[in-house]
């Protein structure tokens, strides 16, 4: 058979239609990608795949070309398991708008970046049901998507009603993630109590829970000064969250997650002092993940400082990017050495004129920026392309390691037989400078404007179809599909019950308690106040001496009062029965000796 390129592959099934009658995916109902080099999280090999019906059938060397297959030629580059994007906010409402990018421009944008899975996360009102937003965010997304998605849902109040619907989510629905906000206070933010409810009813459900970190109470706290000193620009959203407030809020949920037992995945990790927490704790023991997000790792937070504001109002997102130039880097060394596990792009995009409602005031700006087309060019460029990582652990941060999360791994995540045809031809010496111009996405700026990145992907297959190639996307509305994400993954929960048992409270064996016990005195409700300190026997007087001198009761604390005379015609003292230690010597009493050589 003849080898066709890639551009003549999407020319090819361009023309055909994306579902057919019978609901069944036609396109690329078999490929064969020739001369690549696979690449998974933890193995590089040459080989060829043939692809039937969306899955890979086969992984050899010179494999024989199936009749009637479409050929992809790979040779030079490598082949990749799809990216996977674990936290986008595509079409979502907020602040009296909703975010340019919807499902179809978002999803588009994500198969442009080597993306062929992302997880949305539904955030809606407190008033409305768990069960309700699932429902609208579904439907929102069958009608649009062009890759495949999951759904993470927030949790924004906690009662028995939510606790009921976390349950059939998890049992019914193919949810097996719940997210949580320690910020947004009125509106997203729970307490901690709440919180340590939630994570209790995760560990009882076999769900990950993941949290976006900061502390609403001195957020808003913050802002109300900055305010009052007429900072109102979006400088004063980084100002009014400070690095170390987010550090103590991601170190709080740690530490509540671990006492419910419960996995947590902290994401996005925007600082030093965060991604220094989730290391410590994970030396420790602790199940927890940290996730850092495309936009810490390819620039920094100065440009809320830029005289331009729209600019400056562009880059505001939660957490918010540091000033320091240098947390680029530090985080990218933190994913390579495995302190920090996976990314996403927290992609959640608005317009110049939707950051304006807040340009009188900093805290009306909305939060969120690109990266869902730019995460894996970002960090191939920041991480492989600089020499930080290699190959494998690219695939792991990118794709492998959120697949594991989610539990659809070797589902999604890895190149082997019976995998999802999710696969990426990447093009390590493709180069191209980053702008808004050329940008799928809907908004009409981008944060990584001007910045060149080399890695790229040439082709993307997703649910066994060439989706992408060479600048254009091929994928139709709805032809992404729905992705369940079963509970009780190994990668998570695979120590929790081992953890379970060696952390589990153990009651101590000892002979019953036979001696005497204290009398406490009594208040007037028959029971001892927490402020009384509680009355020792063998400090109380005897009570025969105590009725011959004292017409005083003694003290709160069992002592004599020393109000009370101890003057007694008999000479006899208050103290005499009481035992008395006998004399010693004193070889050298305190301002020295009377005798001797001076």
């Amino acid at each position: 058979m003849e080898e066709v390129i890639v551009s003549s592959v999407v020319n090819e099934l361009a023309a055909k239609p994306s579902i057919s009658d019978n609901g069944q995916d036609e396109l690329a109902e078999c490929l064969h990608i020739i001369g690549g080099t696979c690449v998974n999280d933890d193995q590089v090999f040459e080989a060829d795949i043939i692809v039937e019906n969306g899955l890979i059938k086969e992984i050899g060397p010179n494999l024989t070309t199936p009749d009637a297959a479409t050929v992809v030629d790979a040779k030079g580059m490598l082949v990749l398991p799809g990216g996977i994007d674990t936290n986008t906010h595509f079409q979502l409402p907020v602040m009296g708008t909703v975010s340019a990018d919807d499902f179809y421009s978002g999803t588009k944008a994500a198969l442009a970046g080597g993306t062929t899975t992302i997880v949305d996360c539904v955030w809606d009102s407190p008033t409305t049901s768990l069960l309700e937003a699932y429902d609208k965010w579904k439907v929102w997304a069958d009608s649009k998507v062009a890759c495949n998605y999951g759904l993470s849902v927030g949790i924004t109040k906690w009662d028995k009603t939510v606790a009921d619907e976390m349950e059939v989510l998890v049992r019914e629905k193919g949810v097996n993630t719940f997210r949580v906000s320690q910020e947004y206070k009125g509106l997203y933010m729970l307490d901690d109590g709440e919180l340590l409810q939630v994570f209790s009813k995760c560990k009882e459900l076999g769900a990950l829970v993941t949290t976006l970190s900061e502390n609403g109470h001195v957020i808003e706290a913050k802002a109300e000064e900055l305010i009052g000193l007429g900072i109102t620009g979006p400088e004063g959203h980084a100002m009014c969250r400070a690095e170390e407030v987010e550090a103590e809020a991601v170190n709080r949920a740690i530490v509540l997650a671990n006492q419910a037992r419960c996995p947590l995945a902290v994401v996005p990790i925007t600082s030093k002092s965060s991604a220094k927490v989730i290391s410590e704790a994970r030396r420790k023991g602790y199940v927890v993940f940290g996730g850092s997000v495309a936009a810490s790792l390819g620039v920094d937070g100065s440009h809320y400082w830029n005289q331009c504001w729209r600019h400056a109002a562009a880059y505001v997102t939660v957490p918010p990017l540091r000033p320091d130039p240098t947390v680029p880097a530090y985080l990218m060394e933190h994913l390579s050495s495995g302190d920090l596990q996976f990314t996403c792009s927290s992609h959640c995009t608005f317009n110049a004129d939707q950051k304006a409602i807040g340009e009188k005031d900093f805290r009306k700006i909305p939060h969120g920026v690109n990266g869902v087309e730019e995460r894996m060019p970002i960090i191939w460029q920041n991480g492989v392309h600089v020499g930080k990582m290699d190959v494998c652990r690219f695939v792991s941060i990118t794709s492998s390691a959120a697949a594991k999360l989610f539990n659809i791994y070797p589902q999604k995540g890895r190149l082997a037989v019976g995998s999802d045809a999710d696969i990426v031809v990447w093009n390590p010496s493709a180069s191209k400078t980053i702008s808004a111009k050329t940008q799928l996405a809907a908004n009409d700026f981008n944060i990584f404007e001007n910045v060149e990145v080399h890695g790229l992907p040439v082709a993307v297959i997703c649910n066994g179809r060439v989706s992408y190639t060479e600048g254009s996307v091929y994928a139709t509305p709805s032809s992404g599909r729905f992705v369940p994400t079963p509970p009780n993954s190994v990668y998570v929960y695979g120590r929790v019950e081992a953890r379970d048992m060696s952390l589990a409270p153990q009651k101590v064996s000892r002979e019953p308690y036979e001696g005497e016990t204290v009398s406490t005195a009594d208040t007037t409700d028959g029971k001892q106040s927490c402020h009384e300190t509680p009355v020792k026997e063998e400090n109380v007087l005897p009570t025969q001496v105590s009725d011959h001198f004292h017409q005083r009761p003694p003290t709160r604390a069992g002592g004599r009062n020393m109000q009370e005379s101890s003057f007694s015609l008999t000479g006899e003292q208050f103290d005499d029965r009481k035992y008395s230690r006998p004399s010693s010597r004193v070889l050298g009493p305190p301002g020295g000796r009377s005798s001797g050589l001076w």
